[in-house]
């Protein structure tokens, strides 16, 4: 029998915010960590002028707004700005890809394209607006760095992969058969709201895509926490930078859209520009320093992340940034293990891999 949820997928949006103990959350999808200068400018000004200035990245590369006084108000900004292009589908645009998109000395595939293809016809699709805001959908350019996700259904250069496991060939194009998987899953669901959830999910969903279910290599790696300049192999630079635990003021976002026409927001809280000469990329790395990201791969802010703790989250015994900030001013350089700090036994946004964990247990 399918996992069965006790409680309904409350999976937050930007039409439907979840009522956080700071006020209205929101949460915006931007697949494949595309965003524009003029979105990023926009929700600079709603974050200030709407909420409670703070901007988050999550682990799906999305985006939310902290503390909304007028969601009426957020959600005609983003969709003026093309952030919310349908209103049934808005929650389950779920769509992370390697933010090199194949430039990177081991990409092998283009995934920008197919990030395009994929979320016009999820769009276009009105049975999937059915799905969990939770079903993740991944890309992989053959980094490895989004198959370390166990997405729901993944498109990498080795075929498809669902809930982490490979399966054989699939026919039809990348983009059917993510869909098919994605439609194969609500039919066997049942209560749950994630395909690893289900007993036997994966061999259920390939028997009904008519695919085999492949020897799966040990998983990837997740990608260590990092800042600073990657190489292209076409000769350009990318630069990531970290906003300090995954948090950016509206002045922040600004002064990201002021370095790049488009930045990628990554699953693991970092933004990436792409596409500079070696001198774009020192200009941008120093200015978004002044900024307050860190983007030298030895600063104390890379490899340390935090849940939201109090008063944000009813449910946290502590002030969880307070004590991250502190113990990150306590530290010279980048932890050797990245280290996650939680105020409670849920450990929201911990991240994959090995992680020291620290929990904020003072009461404000």
């Amino acid at each position: 029998m399918p996992n069965v949820r006790a409680r309904p997928d409350a999976c937050p949006g930007a039409l439907r915010a979840h009522d956080a103990a700071d006020g209205p959350l929101a949460r915006v999808r931007v697949p494949g960590g595309a965003v524009s200068a003029a979105q990023l400018a926009v929700l600079g000004a709603a974050a200030r002028e709407l909420g409670r200035d703070v901007i988050e990245l999550t682990s799906r590369g999305n985006l939310q707004v902290r503390g909304v006084r007028d969601t009426a108000a957020l959600a005609a900004r983003l969709e003026a700005a093309g952030l919310l292009p349908s209103a049934t589908h808005e929650r389950v645009r779920n769509i992370v890809a390697s933010p090199l998109g194949g430039r990177g000395p081991r990409g092998v595939l283009a995934t920008d394209p197919l990030v395009t293809a994929l979320d016009e016809a999820l769009r276009a699709r009105a049975e999937l607006a059915r799905l969990p805001g939770r079903f993740l959908f991944a890309l992989d350019d053959g980094t490895g760095d989004t198959t370390a996700l166990d997405a729901d259904a993944a498109h990498t250069p080795d075929g498809l992969r669902l809930a982490g496991t490979r399966l054989g060939t699939v026919p039809g194009d990348p983009v059917a058969a993510l869909l098919a998987a994605a439609e194969a899953f609500l039919e066997i669901r049942g209560g749950a709201w994630r395909l690893a959830e289900v007993p036997d999910g994966a061999r259920l969903v390939a028997r009904r895509l008519g695919a085999a279910v492949r020897d799966t290599p040990p998983r990837p790696d997740p990608a260590p926490p990092h800042a600073g300049l990657l190489p292209q192999r076409d000769g350009l630079t990318a630069l990531e930078a970290v906003p300090p635990l995954g948090r950016m003021s509206g002045a922040q976002a600004e002064a990201l859209a002021a370095v790049a026409d488009e930045v990628r927001v990554t699953p693991w809280r970092s933004v990436v520009v792409r596409d500079l000469d070696r001198d774009e990329a020192g200009r941008a790395s120093a200015a978004l320093a002044a900024a307050g990201f860190a983007t030298d791969p030895a600063s104390p802010w890379v490899g340390v992340t935090a849940c939201t703790g109090s008063p944000g989250c009813a449910k946290s015994r502590g002030d969880v940034q307070g004590e991250a900030r502190r113990f990150v001013d306590g530290l010279s350089r980048a932890p050797e293990t990245p280290v996650h700090w939680t105020g409670c036994e849920r450990r929201c946004g911990m991240p994959r891999g090995p992680v020291e964990l620290r929990t904020a247990e003072g009461q404000q």
